[in-house]
């Protein structure tokens, strides 16, 4: 055989078999920062209807949720009740009646993208009609409704292999040549983080969040618990693929104030999704100031696209950081403890030399704390946090 057309040969077969795909992505510009949105299944499970949608909708408008950057608006499970006699998945006639293609078009002209939940398996978590066998079927439905991000679940999915499920409903997203964020729902059973990056635009890492500060129950855990599990996933996360702790709980009344706050401040510090799961039609001022601090929205929504990192760990109290874009890093001290203490961490620790000054910021007090070398100190509520950006 010729040598030249032997090698080159080899070198494709090589490539086919051994080099992973590159993101295939309809829009490689998708999900360049975390997605800011809401959900619908925190707070109403399946109590969802085109009214409820609607009405969140304007609410993310008229309660400058959308100015700051909340965009997309998702229907999460019990929308579907069946197939038609073509396959097409069906929605509830009764809670949908001008269908899903009108629900989207009345959110894309609040100037929001329109989500919406599908199910890997033969069934959704609550029983309704899945994707299994239908993928590309429904992704050209979802598209021709006009869907802008799809949030797809793990139950009823018997022995099949994540990887390959959610690559075939990636594909089939692709076909249609429509953007559509890829929202995954796998819980982290199978460790996407390690395998997920050219499939899904986000991917669970952990089972269900539930609406308290340190509980578990057997499919979900309390806000403290998953945070925990997210230290050491910092290296896997960046723009348009995202470590995905699960929706935010702020303002469902399960945990206080100062532990919402705390919540907030985290999983921006994670460059976490920020999908709010509250009521924001009727959310108190004190919530509607957590969920929209521009200030701690920008550290989630930095362009460098840098997750957080835990930096240290002490018996009661913690110090995460976060590389900024401009050279700056944002530090959350965090008391997990029962009483207020002192907090502090030095230069070294997020970066710097300890001889470089530098200016401190408190991004809730959204003040000027001075200019300081070498260390940061500050005291810090129980179960609460102090928010610093340090420039240089």
């Amino acid at each position: 055989m010729n040598r030249p057309r032997f090698f080159l040969l080899f070198t494709i077969v090589f490539l086919s078999v051994f080099v992973p795909a590159r993101a295939r992505g309809a829009d490689d510009n998708l999900a360049l920062t975390p997605p800011m949105g809401w959900n619908s299944w925190n707070k109403f499970g399946c109590d969802v209807s085109e009214t409820l949608i609607q009405s969140m909708a304007d609410a993310i408008v008229s309660s400058g949720m959308r100015d700051v950057g909340y965009q997309y608006v998702v229907i999460d499970d019990c929308w579907q009740v069946s197939r038609d006699t073509q396959g097409n998945i069906v929605a509830d006639p009764k809670r949908f009646p001008s269908g899903i293609k009108a629900l989207a078009a009345y959110i894309h002209a609040k100037g929001l993208k329109f989500g919406i939940y599908s199910d890997a398996g033969t069934e959704t978590c609550a029983g309704r009609p899945g994707s299994r066998g239908h993928e590309y079927q429904d992704a050209a439905q979802y598209a021709s409704w006009g869907v802008d991000y799809l949030k797809y679940d793990w139950c009823k999915t018997g022995t099949e292999n994540a990887q390959a499920a959610y690559t075939t409903m990636r594909n089939a997203l692709d076909a249609t040549g429509r953007p559509i964020v890829f929202s995954m729902c796998e819980w982290g059973t199978s460790k996407p983080w390690l395998w997920a990056k050219n499939v899904g635009n986000l991917w669970r890492t952990t089972g269900d969040i539930t609406d308290c500060w340190d509980c578990q129950t057997e499919y979900s855990y309390g806000f403290t618990r998953i945070l925990d599990m997210q230290d050491g996933l910092e290296s896997y996360a960046g723009p348009g693929h995202w470590n995905d702790p699960d929706m935010l709980e702020v303002g469902n009344k399960g945990m206080s104030l100062t532990e919402y706050r705390t919540h907030f401040t985290l999983w921006s510090v994670l460059a976490a999704p920020l999908i709010a799961g509250n009521d924001i039609r009727s959310m108190p001022p004190e919530i509607k100031e957590i969920l929209t601090n521009p200030e701690v929205i920008a550290v989630n929504q930095d362009p460098l696209g840098k997750q957080g990192r835990r930096v240290r760990k002490d018996a009661t109290t913690e110090v995460w950081s976060k590389q900024m874009k401009d050279g700056s890093r944002a530090v959350v001290l965090f008391n997990r403890g029962s009483a207020a203490g002192d907090i502090s961490f030095k230069w070294e620790e997020i970066g710097y030399p300890g001889h470089l000054q530098a200016t401190v910021r408190d991004l809730w007090a959204k003040k000027e704390i001075g200019k300081t070398s070498g260390e940061f100190s500050a005291t810090v509520p129980s179960h609460g946090v102090v928010m610093v950006r340090v420039m240089p």
